[in-house]
């Protein structure tokens, strides 16, 4: 066999695909062996898109499977999907042939296993709490007697009867039902919008608005109950300004509801005993009460007659004290009318005998003439008195300032001399310790270049420029050609001639 016919393609009768067809094919295959499948998984990297389609992942141990709820399905499914959360989906297969990427279109979602509920619900509850819908502070009092109860629950269950039933036994009380749907999909949606629905209601409006609500249910499974552990009827119940009773499954179940309403009731029977009193036992209580009372006000009006009694017997006769009251009035009025005249004529005797006291003005005008002449007459002597008196001392003190003013006139002229020799004496103590009269006695003063005195003669420096003054301000300056050393004194023993004191060492 020759070498050309190498590189030439074998013949074969496999049929060729375009990319679009392969594609659909894959497409239209798994869209019919998948069309109705249930997939159990853990929610991951789940997102609400804003036109209401939702987008995430359910995944395991080893596999990731893309899946897709669109709005219409999304609005209708029984939870609400988070992440971490383990549902099993149920739905159908497609591929999207752009992306050579297949996915899961899902059209209902279930928890997978009541583990996973009781995960999911205990995550809740913890997290409404701390939202604070569970404070005892925000549970309002249930009314004593309720005109009007609203109730939420199935209208073809044995729940309502048991409800109407017993509020019929203990007092009978006008019921307002809305019915709803207590489990499956969308019964959550239903029971949150009937009790918004019933806070929505007009007072006075021609439906009369509830005083009370009961949201109720019969026992069931923790999935038939779940429609009350849902978000949105906590969050109903918690918002409602009407008192909430929460009768939810039997005594031992428990649901999120029961922690947000006003008053949990272990059944719905239990709902309507606390709803009402007992009409009976309210009609004994008021009879018993009414019997008390009119024993009560017996008793009181017999005190009080008793009292009364009492009283009246302290209290003197009326007639007697009328004709007492009338014995003092005649005396008064007969002491009045001879008073009268009586005091008349007491006053006019007091009148006379002050009348005869009294002295005619012409006499007190005289008496008080003669006694003010009297005192004029005393006044002139004093002022006379006076001015000799005040004469005398003025001429007393006239001498005594002459004589002051000779003595001031003699003494004036010796304190001047005293003070002049005071003063020549001083000019004279002060030129002798000038340093002019040292001068004079053949010193001399050395200055340095900024004009102060040499004072020791370790201030000579060679080059100093300093100045010598003699005796009538001569000045010389000279210039240190050494510097001082310290000599030592000369010995009293080794010579007896006089030390050198003149200054040709400095100059």
């Amino acid at each position: 066999m020759s070498d050309s016919s190498e590189g030439v393609p074998a013949s074969h009768n496999f049929p060729e695909y375009s990319v679009s067809e392969i594609s659909n094919a894959l497409k239209r295959t798994v869209e019919q062996t998948y069309d109705n499948v249930r997939v159990k998984g853990e929610i991951s990297g789940f997102k609400r898109h804003s036109s209401g389609h939702c987008y995430f992942a359910l995944k395991d141990s080893e596999a990731v499977l893309d899946a897709v709820c669109w709005r219409g399905s999304a609005g209708r499914l029984s939870l609400q999907p988070e992440d971490g959360m383990e549902v099993v989906a149920t739905g159908r297969l497609t591929t999207y042939p752009g992306r050579s990427k297949y996915q899961m279109v899902v059209e209902r979602l279930e928890l997978a296993g009541q583990g996973a509920l009781l995960k999911l619900l205990e995550d809740r509850k913890r997290r409404l709490a701390a939202e604070g819908l569970f404070e005892p502070a925000r549970k309002k009092k249930i009314p004593f007697l309720p005109e009007v109860i609203g109730v939420v629950t199935s209208p073809t269950g044995a729940v309502i009867r048991d409800i109407l039933h017993r509020l019929a036994d203990r007092f009978p009380r006008h019921v307002l039902l809305w019915p709803v749907a207590v489990q499956g999909e969308g019964a959550a949606a239903q029971v949150a919008a009937a009790i918004d629905g019933f806070n929505r209601i007009e007072a006075g409006g021609p439906i009369p608005r509830p005083d009370l609500l009961i949201v109720a249910r019969g026992g069931g499974s923790l999935e038939d109950l779940w429609a009350f552990n849902e978000e949105v009827v906590v969050r109903a119940a918690a918002a409602s300004d009407i008192p909430l009773i929460s009768a939810v499954g039997h005594e031992t179940d428990t649901t999120l509801i029961d922690f947000a309403s006003d008053l949990r009731a272990p059944t719905p029977t239990g709902a309507a005993e606390m709803a009402v009193p007992v009409r009976r036992e309210l009609m004994l209580q008021t009879i018993e009460r009414g019997r008390r009372l009119i024993a009560a006000v017996g008793r009181s009006l017999e005190e009080r007659r008793n009292r009364l009694d009492g009283l009246s017997r302290g209290l003197p006769d009326l007639g007697r004290r009328i004709e007492d009251l009338m014995r003092i009035l005649d005396d008064r009025a007969e002491r009045l009318a001879n008073a009268l005249p009586n005091d008349l004529a007491r006053r006019r005797t007091t009148l006379i005998q002050t009348a005869a006291r009294l002295r005619h003005p012409r006499e007190q005008i005289a008496q008080k003439r003669h006694a003010l002449e009297q005192q004029a007459t005393r006044l002139d002597a004093a002022m006379k008195a006076g001015r000799a008196a005040e004469s005398a001392r003025l001429e007393r003190q006239s001498q005594v300032l002459g004589q002051m003013a000779m003595r001031l006139g003699a003494a004036l002229p010796r304190l001047i001399e005293a003070r002049r020799s005071i003063v020549e004496r001083s000019a004279a103590l002060l030129d002798s310790f000038s340093y002019e009269q040292v001068l004079r006695r053949g010193f001399a003063l050395v200055r340095d270049a900024a004009g102060e005195a040499v004072a020791a003669a370790e201030a000579a420096h060679p080059g100093d420029r300093w100045t010598v003054t003699f005796q009538g301000q001569q000045t010389v300056p000279v210039v240190v050609d050494g510097s001082h050393e310290p000599t030592k004194a000369p010995s009293r023993k080794s010579s007896g001639k006089t030390p050198d004191v003149r200054q040709g060492t400095l100059l």
